[in-house]
């Protein structure tokens, strides 16, 4: 698609008239006329604000003229997976699960590997073919590249241990202790509790990346440990496979 079409088909499916999206971002109705005539197309900085308004990225607005691959762990970048600022804007250099809300989340090569092969097995790789391609293809990338200029001189491992020692330090019966926190997007992970009173409720924010970790119970059984966190929460449940009928077991404000 052509950046005209894009505009034209993301004001009408979000029920903007011209002057209506005009007002939005600062520009007249003229301007959306002529962007969705294609004689012309956003500036930079309007292009930035059709983004935030849209949740797109700006190479979705441009027709996809690049295709976006993270530049910390490779995966092929759609809008619906890309990382975000503190501030909420995208950042079309990173998945969610590798830079979250301003922070790089892996300092440590393979790690991220070890994290990345499960996902390539079931794609049908062989741990030791997803092992090898990893291996070659992430120090290709810009991240690792420039590591030693991008990374927060271990701030966010500190962040990470810290909050590791207080979920162990809660001596939660039946789970194991917490070794090390991923990254999780909040729409894998928000579950809905049963709360007192027959109410559900889903704690977290489907748009958010969260630190945690899925550990076995030490009672046996199919049931397992989930452990979510971040500056300022910690909750704990568990559940059975794919997450169904999950029990709250603690929630904390940090």
């Amino acid at each position: 698609m052509n950046t005209k079409d894009v505009i034209f088909e993301l004001r009408t499916k979000n029920g903007l008239s011209q002057d209506e999206l005009a007002e939005k971002v600062y520009v007249t109705r003229q301007a959306v006329s002529r962007w969705e005539n294609g004689e012309t197309v956003p500036n930079t900085d309007t292009l930035k604000l059709l983004s935030g308004l849209f949740n797109v990225s700006i190479n979705t607005l441009l027709g996809a003229p690049r295709r976006l691959i993270c530049q910390c762990c490779g995966m092929p970048l759609e809008d619906e997976i890309i990382s975000r600022e503190k501030d909420g804007t995208l950042n079309e250099e990173y998945c969610k699960w590798c830079y979250a809300d301003g922070n790089y989340v892996y300092s440590d090569m393979d790690e991220l590997i070890e994290v990345c092969i499960p996902h390539m097995v079931k794609q049908g790789f062989t741990e030791e073919q997803a092992r090898g391609f990893m291996k070659e293809k992430l120090p290709e990338l810009n991240y690792w590249k420039k590591y030693e200029q991008l990374s927060d001189n271990g701030e966010f491992e500190q962040f990470k241990q810290m909050l590791i020692d207080e979920i162990n330090a809660l001596n939660i019966e039946g789970m194991p202790k917490v070794e090390k926190l991923n990254s999780l997007v909040g729409s894998y992970v928000n579950l809905e509790y049963s709360l007192p009173g027959g109410i559900k409720a889903k704690f977290l924010d489907d748009n958010t990346t969260y630190l945690g970790t899925q550990l076995e119970s030490q009672f046996g059984g199919e049931r397992c440990f989930g452990v979510l966190a971040d500056m300022d929460f910690i909750l704990i449940c568990t559940y059975e496979s794919e997450g169904k009928n999950p029990e709250l077991v603690l929630y904390k404000k940090r």
